[in-house]
């Protein structure tokens, strides 16, 4: 699994979230909505330090990570991390390696 976060998905959470080189985004399955992946499941952030991560990526000094416990939600797709303007907020698509 690899993690992708565009440009303006950086930018929006440098403005909107306050990071800064150093810090940590976890991506992790909640228990409500639906994804593409995932039936009744949703994802979301929370800035905290990894435990056991299975997955990150390092940009401009900020690590996006999912810990290994949170692997199954994501069924074998990479997680693309982009900035939707209409909405104001992230958005996450879904794909398959190839």
């Amino acid at each position: 699994m690899n993690i992708h976060i565009s440009d303006t998905a950086l930018t929006w959470f440098k403005d909107e979230v306050g990071l800064k080189p150093g810090s940590y985004v976890r991506f992790y399955p909640m228990i409500y909505g639906n994804s593409p992946v995932q039936e009744n499941f949703s994802l979301g952030f929370s800035i905290e330090d990894p435990v056991d991560a299975i997955a990150s990526t390092e940009v401009a000094g900020i690590q996006f990570y999912a810990e290994e416990t949170d692997v199954w939600y994501f069924n074998g797709h990479d997680l693309y991390v982009k900035y939707n303007e209409a909405m104001d907020e992230v958005e996450y698509d879904y794909k398959l390696p190839k």
